[in-house]
């Protein structure tokens, strides 16, 4: 059974920069993983993803300030955000797909102090 375990939130000032981790066990990282978030009355929307082929897209708003990326000797995949702003407070959840099966994590709550 896969399980996804995001890690990393917590409270930050604006302009710093965060690295949110999702600890993947169960598979390998042989699959198509993405970062979404769910920001207090709005909908969850997909802000990273990072196909199997390592292929990257990012949401056109946050793109300059993210990096996703797969760290196979921890078999996790990594979202670095940069300056960080007080809207970028959300709940931001992991999501993997192998081969159509999708599972999801717990989330990670992160805020941005202003």
């Amino acid at each position: 059974q896969v399980q996804l375990v995001e890690s990393g939130g917590g409270v930050v000032e604006t302009g710093t920069s965060l690295i949110l981790s999702c600890a993947v066990s169960g598979n390998t990282l042989d699959g198509n993983f993405g970062w979404y978030r769910q920001a207090p009355g709005k909908e969850r929307e997909l802000v990273a993803r990072i196909v199997e082929a390592g292929v990257e897209t990012y949401l056109a708003s946050l793109r300059d300030r993210l990096a996703i990326s797969k760290d196979n000797a921890k078999n996790t995949v990594d979202l670095q955000i940069t300056s960080l702003k007080p809207e970028d407070t959300a709940v931001y959840y992991c999501y993997a797909d192998y081969g159509g099966v999708a599972y999801w994590g717990q989330g990670t709550q992160v805020t941005v102090s202003s």
